[in-house]
């Protein structure tokens, strides 16, 4: 599995507090089954001010320490972003990256408050070339009045990423409907963990999927946490990425055989 949102480095934001913190997390996202994270502090102008080099520094610090213990966790870098007046001029200006170096980054939504002009602001920068992937939407306390706004977005190609431990009740019940509702409904496109500890909230990705297979088919659950993933990290077109719950979308196989059929190592 391929775990495109976590908060796995060490002191640059509100998740793994140390080193300590981050070897632990590595050790028990590779039991889980993860063999890709993205590393995905946020970029929150006046918290988190984290930048692309700043982040790319710490990733190669972080997977130097993995090969020093021979932990096979494969790091690559991203961001979980939040959206600002300046966030198109700072992504083309190289200042916040996506993930992995492709058209796709992670978009966080205010939690509490939807933000104004949300909708053009994405579809703002989906004009610009990038695909926006909303993270945590099933959590977000304003989806209820905004849902159909979620789902015209999906609709018109943004895509949403759903938290592992939501879809299994970690989150509480609401969040396990919206994110439920929004499989159900064809409107989710990943999984991933949004880990920001060893504990609470652990790199657990196998129950998310499993929970989603139960919704969705064993074949829909693998392309939540794998297949799509790996589209993300070629940076492939949308538009050759199968759409939620695709019949036309590889089916079953195992890690080598999507490694094949991306040509990606």
């Amino acid at each position: 599995m391929i775990d495109l949102h976590c908060h796995l480095l060490p002191g640059i934001d509100d998740g793994a507090s140390d080193l300590r913190t981050s070897l632990a997390m590595a050790r028990a996202a590779v039991a889980d089954g993860i063999r890709v994270v993205a590393c995905t502090p946020h970029i929150y102008p006046g918290l988190y001010e984290n930048t692309a080099d700043g982040i790319r520094a710490a990733v190669g610090k972080l997977a130097e320490q993995l090969r020093r213990r021979r932990i096979p966790l494969q790091l690559v870098v991203g961001a979980d972003v939040h959206l600002a007046p300046d966030l198109l001029a700072r992504l083309r200006d190289g200042q916040v990256p996506t993930l992995h170096g492709s058209r796709y980054l992670l978009l966080e939504p205010p939690h509490h408050v939807a933000p104004p002009r949300f909708e053009s602001s994405v579809f703002a920068l989906a004009a610009s070339g990038y695909v926006p992937v909303i993270t945590h939407p099933e959590r977000l306390t304003w989806i209820e009045s905004h849902y159909s706004t979620l789902q015209r977005l999906a609709e018109r190609g943004v895509w949403m990423q759903l938290t592992a431990g939501a879809l299994t009740g970690r989150f509480g019940k609401r969040p396990r409907y919206w994110g439920e509702r929004l499989l159900d409904e064809g409107c989710a496109h990943l999984i991933a963990t949004d880990a920001h500890d060893e504990d609470q909230r652990g790199p657990r990705l196998a129950e998310g999927r499993d929970a989603a297979a139960r919704r969705v088919g064993d074949a829909e659950a693998e392309r939540l946490v794998l297949v799509r993933p790996q589209a993300i990290l070629k940076n492939l077109d949308p538009a050759r990425v199968a759409a939620p719950r695709s019949p036309e979308a590889p089916r079953g196989g195992t890690w080598q055989r999507v490694q094949e059929l991306f040509e990606w190592h």
